[in-house]
């Protein structure tokens, strides 16, 4: 009996992690343990047979509570980016927890080249993967590539206009859909890779903001204009959609990092770890069009 933790199961990854473990069958539903600071909004889960546990990255304690009588963690990072430090340090209590839980086996949700990357958040994750090496732990190092999801942030505004704004340049993304990126997570913590590795995750394909566009406007019907401008512009538009400080940085940041090539990287290893090719960036609008707007 193998038991596997997932914190932040209560959120998107996480959530969807559990439910790729759940609909494949390969771990049994009462070997499963998912975390959340709000293990109230886990009772869908525990209606399942699953347990929940509650684990709080900002109290050291609770973290060691959650991960006792674990042997394998999966480490969603966290969404806390408004407090410059702050993530690093959750990410860092929580290796620390679960070195001293005597946990067997730790994986962690970072991000391509973080070492290299210009997005705003890169050092949280490059710091956590320092961690985790230093921690003694065996681990798998999971770096997902940027989110198909994340164009539902600003595409219904871009089609309202016909534009989409960007400083991107003709730097191009392997995209991968969040869903695609747990049943990866999943199949890797129900049954890890052997000795301590760290894998990068993407989609099938490199594209840039044209050809993003089209697939767009393709699903939706609508025209969308791509309009490159620069990084001062882009922080300006921005900011003067009402965005903090934080997201403007995040926003401009990320397209710095892909007009660099930063993410211009393709794997396999989606399909080595699930047997199946992940989904493309147009098939993927064309099944969530409706939020496109």
């Amino acid at each position: 009996m193998t038991k596997i933790l997932v914190t932040g199961a209560s959120g998107h990854l996480g959530g969807a992690v559990i439910a790729h473990l759940l609909k494949d069958g390969k771990v049994a539903a009462s070997d499963i343990i998912a975390a959340s600071r709000s293990p109230a909004k886990l009772s869908a889960l525990a209606d399942q047979g699953v347990e929940t546990r509650a684990a709080d990255f900002d109290d050291a304690a609770s973290l060691e509570a959650a991960f006792a009588g674990v042997d394998r963690v999966l480490l969603i990072s966290t969404d806390e980016l408004a407090s410059p430090g702050k993530r690093l340090a959750q990410h860092k209590a929580a290796v620390a927890a679960a070195a001293k839980a005597g946990v067997g086996h730790i994986l962690y949700t970072s991000m391509p080249n973080p070492d290299k990357s210009l997005v705003s958040f890169a050092p949280d994750h490059l710091g956590t993967e320092e961690a985790i090496k230093a921690s003694g732990l065996a681990y798998t190092i999971i770096r997902n590539s940027w989110y198909i999801d994340n164009y539902f942030m600003g595409m219904p505004h871009n089609l309202q206009a016909g534009m989409w704004f960007t400083s991107t340049g003709e730097g191009r993304v392997p995209n991968i859909s969040r869903d695609d990126c747990a049943a990866a997570a999943a199949a890797a913590v129900a049954n890890p890779p052997a000795g301590n590795v760290t894998l990068t995750l993407t989609g099938a394909e490199l594209l840039n903001a044209e050809e993003i566009a089209a697939a767009v406007s393709k699903a939706t019907g609508k025209p969308l204009n791509v309009v490159q401008v620069t990084d001062e512009q882009l922080a300006e538009g921005v900011a003067g959609a009402g965005m903090p400080p934080f997201v403007v940085d995040l926003v401009v940041s990320t397209d710095a990092n892909i007009r660099a090539g930063n993410f211009e990287v393709l794997t396999d290893v989606f399909e080595t770890l699930t047997g199946r090719k992940p989904q493309s960036v147009a098939d993927f609008f064309e099944e969530n069009k409706a939020a496109l707007g």
